[in-house]
């Protein structure tokens, strides 16, 4: 599939991923205990897959169900983050360099957004000005 310039999808990432590790599509279905109609489907973004099957994907491909998730969330909020656009732009990274770090800047984000959601003091303890090591 060829990719238009925008950050792949949940499936297409998952698929990548996948592809990456040179495992089969049967086999990895076999493996995390799905069919393999419904993997190709989630694969094709035709169906989500349930948490608990996400999950099981995300510990076979050796990869946080919290970075698949917050790069779909990317592609579904339609805006890059300026963080982001930066990271593409620097003309020193290798494209290997460049998808780690928007993998851990969406994975940082994506657990701030967490626990703001859970509640105030947490996020108000994250959000304090760090100490400097002596």
């Amino acid at each position: 599939m060829v990719n238009d310039g925008r950050p792949p999808t949940l499936g297409e990432l998952i698929r990548q991923q996948r592809e990456l590790a040179a495992v089969p599509m049967r086999k990895f279905a076999e493996m995390v205990g799905i069919s393999n109609p419904y993997l190709s489907q989630i694969e094709r973004n035709l169906r989500a897959p349930s948490e608990q099957v996400l999950e099981a994907i995300a510990e076979h491909l050796h990869v946080s169900a919290d970075v698949l998730t917050a790069q779909a969330r990317r592609v579904d909020g339609g805006s890059v983050p300026e963080v982001v656009a930066a990271i593409r732009r620097d003309p020193d990274l290798t494209k290997a360099q460049r998808s780690a770090l928007e993998e851990m800047y969406g994975t940082f984000r994506e657990v701030t957004i967490a626990k703001r959601r859970r509640g105030g003091a947490a996020s108000r303890a994250d959000s304090a000005p760090a100490e400097p090591d002596d």
